[in-house]
């Protein structure tokens, strides 16, 4: 980029932001879905399997586990199954990032515009109320089944973008994934890879691929 990026104070006029593993240390939680749903079939979970529904989503992550593995439930029974599990678990169990909330709050009352991008599902997000209150911390809430495209794929942004009245060159995107952080920025987004929990996070390719790297968000000064 042709002038340095502030996160604070803001040098852009609007932000898309991830949630799970960049706002919430939620790849956890997913981890034990995941793994639950493997056992009941007797499918060995792996890293590689672990990286690829990161990418996919709900939708894409039960169309592959179908075609790759056999699985003979309906594409609409496995994304039902991974949201009831997955909603009791985030009712119960998911608080935001240290300094997360608090950068949010910094930016809507500085006047930048707030988008949340996820691959959740509606019922997910709805079951951390009021643990972590998603409606009033953004201005609008897009979830991947909206736009029915993976996140190698950049529409799940421009619809964000959209909502929030943004041009993506003046929008930044939040994000600690390749494939997310990629797209974004082949659609003309400012991007902000993020360090998050997990540990086969490929950071070095992060910090390649986007224009920013944040390790975490209590590293902003808010002053």
């Amino acid at each position: 980029m042709s002038n340095p990026v502030s996160l604070w104070p803001a040098s852009f006029d609007y932000a898309i932001f991830d949630f799970d593993g960049t706002l919430s240390a939620t790849e956890q939680l997913w981890e034990k879905v995941d793994r639950a749903f493997f056992s009941s079939r007797g499918i060995e979970y792996t890293p590689a399997v672990h990286q690829t529904l990161a990418t996919l989503g709900f939708t894409g992550g039960a169309h592959w586990v179908r075609e790759e593995f056999g699985v003979r439930d309906s594409v609409k029974d496995i994304c039902d199954e991974w949201n009831r599990m997955g909603a009791a678990l985030y009712a119960s169990e998911t608080v935001l990032r240290p300094g997360a909330e608090d950068y949010l709050r910094a930016l809507r009352a500085a006047g930048v515009p707030l988008a949340l991008a996820t691959t959740n599902d509606p019922q997910v997000l709805a079951s951390m109320e009021p643990r972590v209150r998603v409606r009033e911390l953004f201005d609008a809430v897009v979830c991947g089944k909206e736009v029915g495209k993976s996140k190698d794929h950049p529409d799940i942004y421009l619809e964000a973008a959209r909502r929030i009245g943004a041009d993506p060159a003046r929008t930044i995107v939040f994000e600690d994934i390749v494939a997310g952080t990629r797209s974004a920025k082949s659609a003309g987004f400012i991007t902000c890879a993020v360090g998050c929990t997990d540990p086969l996070q490929p950071v070095e390719t992060l910090r390649a691929e986007a224009d920013l790297w944040l390790e975490g968000w209590d590293e902003i000064p808010l002053g």
